[in-house]
């Protein structure tokens, strides 16, 4: 049995507790995909992420990232959290305040700026493809959501890595009242062949702009506290439905309180319409584990 480092990070918060927490493994080589899996189970966090010696010269290590019931290829909190153990471990040394992840999506720059509880992580979102969903599965979807979208804005799945469907609600009140019908919604995702649903809601006021929920039971996770790849997703489908300026533009998004949390994703879409998002992390664990 090998002692393996081993860290849970708290994610898109700076306060212990109240973020997305990731299970990070940084000793992962000799582990199996079988293995990988049986561990993310066993943690049973909406992710957890095994680092390993990179494939190619052009990265800083290699990251594999599991629900509770099957990998991904790409997924946000999971992203920043695993760079917040390595720079905290000194796995990682950035060269120019920026260092590379390879993943299952490819390769992913982030860039760092301060130290210690003032540090800031941040990524941008790889490449994505939004496809527009059918009016009897916007049916299907207010029937899981309970509760009627904004249609106007035409709901649509964006694959990111993670395929999200992404759909707007008129207001804040409205989206923190849904209670989802998690059995038909897990049969919804298989069915189309997407990660979850995650919708939004503008704020009026405040710090946030806007409010997220996201909702994945097919991978094993009804509520994910703070999700990286959905408020990506949110962004994506914002510019491409002209709900973002043209120019340079940024905004926080709140999501969590629905389940005792209280993240803030920061999130911005640059000059060329690349989507930004970043965040702070903080560690609540740190040990060994044995397996």
């Amino acid at each position: 049995m090998k002692g393996r480092d081993y860290k849970v990070v708290d994610v898109f918060t700076s306060r212990p507790l109240l973020g997305n927490p990731v299970a990070v493994v940084l000793d992962a080589d000799g582990l199996d995909t079988s293995t990988m899996q049986h561990i993310a189970r066993w943690t049973n966090l909406s992710e957890t992420t095994f680092l390993l010696p990179p494939t190619t010269a052009d990265a800083d290590y290699r990251l594999r990232i599991f629900t509770p019931r099957s990998e991904l290829p790409f997924a946000g909190h999971p992203t920043l959290g695993s760079a917040h153990a390595a720079l905290e471990a000194g796995r990682v040394q950035p060269r120019g305040g920026r260092f590379v992840q390879e993943c299952g999506v490819g390769l992913v720059e982030l860039a760092v700026h301060g130290e210690g509880e003032r540090r800031r992580l941040r990524f941008a979102l790889p490449p994505a493809v939004v496809k527009p969903l059918k009016s009897a599965d916007v049916d299907e979807l207010e029937a899981i959501l309970g509760h009627a979208v904004v249609r106007e804005v035409a709901p649509a799945m964006v694959d990111v890595g993670p395929v999200w469907i992404v759909a707007q609600l008129s207001s804040v009140a409205d989206l923190l009242a849904l209670k989802p019908d998690f059995a038909r919604s897990a049969a919804f995702e298989r069915r189309l062949g997407v990660t979850g649903v995650t919708v939004f809601a503008p704020h009026a006021s405040g710090d946030a702009g806007i409010e997220v929920r996201s909702f994945a039971p097919s991978c094993g996770v009804d509520e994910d506290p703070v999700c990286g790849s959905g408020n990506g997703s949110v962004a994506v489908f914002q510019r491409e439905r002209g709900l973002l300026p043209a120019a340079d533009t940024a905004y926080i998004a709140a999501q969590g309180q629905c389940v005792g949390r209280d993240g803030r994703i920061e999130v911005r879409m640059d000059a060329g319409g690349r989507i930004i998002l970043g965040g702070t992390c903080v560690t609540c664990i740190d040990g060994t584990l044995r397996c």
